[in-house]
């Protein structure tokens, strides 16, 4: 039996895949705040022949939680994490994990996100201010003053080890397991005045598309030469009968 033909099928499965991502990381590469996707290949084995086949598999998709560059805007309603923790939002899907800091305030003095949703602090409560309280300043801690008086401190959370992250929105994500406070603020800290950017190393995804079509074409030339194959095989089993 020959196993070129379903190996090279699944390898061309796999790379069509890992085109996606890339994609969708080239897309996003200007996208503040944003987590690349990547993906984890290993072979599966089948014991369905008379020989052990490896098999490419489609891929485990997963979520980069490397850290973006931080760019300075001068902004107070700029924040950025310096580490690994992200900040909490309230969404309609429950509470949401980005690494986008970019507030804005609303009317009431509720501190939000670009598309309005409530920032929360460590409590899970959405953070607000007195709009016509002046400026405010955001502690490498995460505590937020205003006129000389302290109003709370923006949520920090990491996310456990081996956690696995759904992508909510652009930059959003949330873990399968719940994300822990920080705490002790060594590691991870809030950067007021700066804005993190994608994680996306545009220069490294296209290197990999590169690569993706070149390892699809070998795909397509195995299946091509499997099937040359197959059709002399048959051609001449017929003609010696």
């Amino acid at each position: 039996m020959q196993t070129t033909l379903p190996v090279a099928l699944s390898a061309q499965l796999a790379m069509e895949k890992r085109l996606d991502t890339i994609a969708n990381n080239l897309a996003n590469v200007g996208t503040a705040g944003f987590r690349s996707e990547e993906v984890k290949f290993e072979s599966v084995l089948s014991r369905a022949s008379a020989r052990t086949v490896a098999f490419a598999s489609d891929g485990q998709q997963y979520i980069s939680t490397r850290a973006g560059a931080l760019t300075e805007t001068g902004n107070p309603m700029d924040m950025a994490v310096a580490g690994e923790a992200f900040f909490a939002i309230q969404t309609p899907k429950g509470t949401v994990y980005t690494r986008d800091g970019r507030m804005q305030m609303s009317e009431a003095g509720q501190l939000q996100t670009v598309n309005g949703e409530p920032f929360l602090d460590v409590g899970g409560a959405p953070m607000e201010v007195d709009p016509n309280g002046g400026p405010i300043h955001i502690a490498h801690d995460g505590m937020l003053t205003q006129a000389g008086g302290q109003l709370g401190a923006v949520g920090l959370f990491r996310m456990p080890a081996g956690a696995n992250l759904t992508r909510a929105g652009t930059s959003g994500v949330i873990p399968d397991v719940a994300a822990q406070p920080v705490v002790e603020f060594n590691d991870d800290r809030v950067a007021q005045g700066f804005v993190e950017g994608s994680n996306v190393n545009p220069i490294l995804e296209m290197t990999r598309l590169i690569e993706v079509q070149r390892i699809f074409e070998q795909a397509a030339s195995m299946i091509q030469t499997s099937e040359n194959s197959l059709n002399e095989a048959v051609t001449q089993l017929g003609a010696s009968k």
